[in-house]
């Protein structure tokens, strides 16, 4: 049979673990799956004028002419398996994940290929377990049409694809807000009002009033009066909460006088919303919605009201010859209050890089300055997220010290006693443990990292595998155990998800250090300060520079950056020895002592009390490193006054 070419929606889905079910249950599963497939999905695609192409053994491959129905398809079908698994224990649950695209595919044998399968198939493998993931193309058909709230994720680079493909997601707890799908349930029946939410009438009214984007509606609480008909009901419009840690990035301003620069402002405004949209948590107006407000005059409360965000980000460019501005203010819609502001002046070389930095930067100190305004918000019932949020701004916002990283972990641990599957609070309550580990307490490394390693592991079996953090946790234990290429390849796992990770730079750093590849470390240190030069953990980076140069017998150079690394790093028992040992080398024996008498008090325990303990109680890198070690920051210990023995 001769091959045809046509444009197609294409929906591809698969269920999410299913060799694990398989392995726990694999008749079971294998039935379940057909009565999912028999009952409800393969009478969508009916339903909705598609074709299934193929079964694929945990998934199957469908067409549909219109775009509009294969996404309505996709949508009803997770509305349908929420329903179907409402009384299935978690671990049994069947959850498929979806992709859609429309593209170009080759239709030969009643199968069809090409990129247009390929990106779906992608967009699949991305979605989280009952998500549904969307590209551009999709997107751009169906934002008029259909008023279901997807996610810009940004550009996401694909196996086999050779341009990046621009993802939007509905997550799983979006379903609940959307008109309920008619389909069969496998639990037990129950009577269900015909009162629709009042949630759902919101956003209903909302998406008419406002046809060109989504606004989430706000929580609603269960009323225990007495169901209605549906005559004599009247939803009663509940009051619009905006959702945490959302945002619009307005188009900057081109304050030149040359209006070929526009492409320069906007290629900003575009990269920002792409970086603010890979921050956890961060509900980023699309680019297409923002580009509505270009070279209009308005203010930032009637924006906030108008999208439903909380915080408004706008800026102006403007060039002069070689000399680039580039100014940037976040601001409280509510209030209509400036909380942060910056300007930038720059020479302009490589534009692109330029364009690059100056995004990293504000997409950087935004994820702080947006954590600690939500911290700082009034919250009578606080949740597992305001927990976090407390967590991540005393962890990250303020200086290092063990009494703000016990403080901390105090946080998270209530972040999971309120929720005991929140992914994130395990995440950041395993980085809190790590890192109390490795700068404060190493002589308790074997429970805490244990508990640790076990809290990373659980989080990586969900959705939290696919967050950069996540990847910068594993990297950060692998690290602490001394695997450091192992970790080396968890940190370019974060940055490939998020490339301004100052973190994972630094990560991979400390690693190339212990390794004993020196000279790639302070090109790394220096491209992570350049993205975040008032990041909290910059004090790391600086002390990373400073062991380079004291390893190459360079002192004088070494304290000039442990000195720069003490403004944030000053509680950490660990740069005062370095400081000790440099300052021993440079010939200052009572600088010296007294860097080591505050090292040894910081510490709490014995680990200065020798030499030999602190090389028992640390991994020193590779041998050929280790030797450096000796002959440097040893050398200079035994001249500070530490004993051999």
């Amino acid at each position: 049979m001769a091959s045809t070419r046509r444009l197609a929606a294409i929906l591809a889905a698969d269920v999410a673990g299913y060799s694990r079910l398989m392995g726990a249950d694999e008749e079971g599963t294998h039935e379940r799956l057909r009565a999912h497939l028999r009952d409800l999905v393969d009478p969508k695609i009916k339903e909705h004028h598609g074709r299934t192409v193929k079964n694929t053994g945990d998934g199957l491959l469908a067409e549909f002419a219109s775009v509009v129905d294969a996404v309505r398809c996709g949508v009803e079908v997770q509305q349908g398996m929420t329903e179907r698994n409402a009384a299935i224990p978690l671990d049994n649950r069947i959850d498929f994940r979806i992709g859609v695209n429309l593209g170009d595919v080759i239709v030969e044998d009643d199968d069809i290929y090409g990129d247009g399968v390929n990106i779906a198939a992608r967009l699949e493998a991305l979605a989280e377990p009952g998500g549904i993931f969307i590209s551009r193309t999709v997107r751009d058909q169906i934002r008029d049409k259909l008023p279901y709230p997807f996610e810009d994720r940004g550009e996401q680079s694909v196996k086999n694809i050779a341009r990046p493909v621009r993802v939007y997601a509905l997550r799983p707890e979006a379903h609940g807000d959307l008109p309920a799908a008619s389909v069969p349930n496998l639990a037990p029946r129950r009577r269900r009002s015909i009162v629709p939410p009042i949630a759902a009438t919101v956003a209903t009214m909302l998406a008419i009033a406002v046809s060109t984007w989504w606004v989430w509606p706000a929580p609603t609480t269960t009323s225990t009066a007495p169901a209605v008909s549906a005559a004599t009901a009247t939803p009663i419009p509940q009051p619009f909460v905006a959702p945490r840690l959302s945002i619009v990035v307005l188009p900057f301003a081109n304050l030149s006088n040359d209006p070929e620069q526009q492409y320069f402002a906007d290629g900003i405004t575009e990269d920002l919303t792409t970086d603010l949209s890979r921050i956890s948590h961060m509900l980023v107006i699309s680019r297409d919605s923002a580009f509505t407000y270009k070279n209009k005059a308005t203010n930032a409360k009637h924006i906030g009201r108008e999208l439903g965000v909380r915080y408004v980000l706008e800026g102006s460019v403007q060039r002069s010859g070689n000399q680039a501005r580039i100014n940037a203010q976040l601001i409280d819609a509510e209030s209509d209050t400036h909380l942060w502001a910056e300007r930038f002046d720059r020479d302009i070389g490589d534009l692109f890089a330029l364009q690059d930095e100056i995004t990293g930067r504000i997409a950087s100190t935004l994820n702080l300055e947006l954590i600690a305004a939500e911290t700082n918000r009034p919250v009578e019932h606080p949740d597992a997220l305001d927990y976090i949020f407390r967590g991540r701004e005393l962890f990250f916002g303020k200086s290092r010290s063990l009494q703000n990283t016990r403080t901390a972990i105090g946080w998270y641990e209530q972040a999971l006693a309120v929720d005991p599957q929140s992914a994130e609070a395990k995440t950041y309550l395993a980085g809190a443990l790590v890192d109390e580990v490795r700068a404060f307490r190493p002589k308790s490394s074997t429970d805490d990292l244990a508990r640790a390693e076990k809290l990373i592991d659980e989080a990586l079996a969900t959705s939290a595998a696919k967050t950069s953090w996540a990847h910068y946790l594993k990297g950060a234990l692998l690290r602490v155990k001394g695997e450091w290429r192992d970790a080396i390849d968890e940190f370019e796992a974060a940055l490939a998800l998020n490339h301004n990770n100052t973190a994972a730079l630094q990560g991979v750093g400390w690693c190339k250090l212990s390794i004993g590849s020196l000279d790639e470390v302070v090109p790394l240190a220096e491209k992570a300060i350049r993205i975040g030069p008032r990041d909290p953990g910059i004090g790391g980076l600086y002390m990373m520079i400073g062991d380079v140069h004291t390893l190459q017998a360079q002192p004088q150079e070494a304290i000039v950056w442990f000195e720069k690394a003490r403004v944030t790093l000053s509680a950490v028992p660990q740069l005062r020895s370095r400081l000790a040992s440099a300052y021993a080398l440079a010939g200052d024996p009572e600088r010296a002592a007294a860097e080591l008498g505050e090292a040894r008090k910081l510490a709490g325990d014995d680990r200065y009390s020798s030499i030999a303990h602190l090389k028992a109680m640390g991994n020193w890198g590779v041998p050929k490193v280790r030797a450096l070690f000796e002959a440097t920051f040893f050398a200079g210990l035994r001249k500070a006054g530490v004993p051999e023995e």
